[in-house]
């Protein structure tokens, strides 16, 4: 049976086969997932009967159609099939999942909080840029006392005061974010606000704007700008995984170990992009590089889960727990 490069990989990772198990595959040594595929054909053929190639590459086709439609335990209960959408159409896959372009209610979530501040500050006149282009030091240092209150700004600034955008940097990606999503731009030397984005907040509020927010973030912002971890790409093309495990599982509070097992063996796989280094090995540091991003940068920032230490102790990496919030259900709504 021929297998297109854009199909779904045999291996049932998910990924497409010229993404996943092609190269293997023109390679002249014979891997154990292809021996076992060769040895599952020539079991379905044996004792049938076909007058022609084109029947027999029927009936595989229906086989692994068939085989990616059947649930699997390393996907939490999701087929192959699935995972190939959740991975590769996490917006066209409506069967599956619905992300709805407005809310029923007002959501609240740390982007929103920092957007708020935004728009108050561009207001009807605009705000001016440093020279580099980023938000003024001024409204950078007001929105992190007003943000994190006394206490909690005097531990964050003890060992330096936010100077520039980049020292705040949960309002840095907000900025960056809201710009992406067309909602402020620049003009005539200002920040402004969109005439798309005054419509929208004077006629819905943050309900339609937060879906903006929220697909632009994970379909335009670069998830690993500035963290300090490899690029692996793939711990954000997979955040609807994510998003259905914490669906599943996060009404009780799970340590972030959980998800971590789930994701590595969901897709093993990851851990061949990251060189060994001289103090972690690959798995701990996609451990630590997705609970970041997934559980605290995105599921955190966008008010769909909430985490809590575990211990007060300083533990590197950080342990902590996580739960979902109401909001995660009004904003990805499963139908699996």
């Amino acid at each position: 049976m021929k297998i297109n490069r854009n199909d779904p990989c045999p291996c049932g990772s998910g990924k497409k086969y010229k993404k996943c198990c092609l190269e293997k595959h023109q390679s002249s040594a014979q891997p154990e997932d292809v021996v076992e595929t060769f040895t599952e054909v020539r079991q379905l053929l044996a004792g049938k009967d076909f007058a022609s190639l084109d029947e027999v590459n029927a009936f595989l086709a229906t086989h692994m159609t068939q085989r990616n439609q059947l649930p699997k335990k390393d996907f939490a209960g999701l087929s192959s099939e699935q995972i190939h959408r959740f991975l590769h159409f996490p917006f066209e896959s409506d069967t599956l999942i619905v992300f709805p372009k407005q809310l029923a209610t007002q959501p609240s979530a740390p982007i929103l909080t920092f957007f708020s501040m935004l728009v108050e500050a561009i207001g009807e006149k605009g705000l001016k840029p440093t020279a580099t282009g980023n938000l003024p030091r001024s409204f950078c240092r007001e929105a992190a006392l007003s943000y994190w209150g006394d206490l909690v700004h005097g531990e964050k600034t003890r060992y330096g005061n936010i100077n520039k955008e980049e020292d705040f940097f949960d309002l840095h990606v907000t900025r960056i974010v809201a710009e992406l999503a067309g909602l402020i731009r620049k003009y005539r030397g200002k920040f402004i606000l969109s005439r798309e984005c005054r419509m929208l907040i004077g006629a819905t509020g943050m309900t339609c704007i937060y879906p903006r927010l929220f697909r632009t973030y994970v379909e335009k912002f670069n998830w690993g700008y500035w963290d300090g971890y490899p690029e692996l790409g793939f711990i954000q093309q997979s955040f609807l995984f994510s998003l259905y495990l914490l669906h599943r599982h996060g009404g009780d509070w799970q340590p972030q170990t959980f998800y971590e097992d789930h994701f590595l063996q969901a897709f093993p796989m990851i851990l061949e992009e990251v060189p060994a280094g001289p103090y972690t090995t690959p798995e701990q540091t996609v451990r630590s590089c997705y609970s970041l991003r997934s559980l605290e940068h995105f599921c955190g920032f966008f008010g769909l889960a909430k985490s809590e230490p575990i211990s007060t102790e300083q533990r590197y990496p950080r342990q902590f727990r996580v739960r979902k919030l109401p909001l995660l259900g009004a904003t990805a709504k499963f139908g699996v």
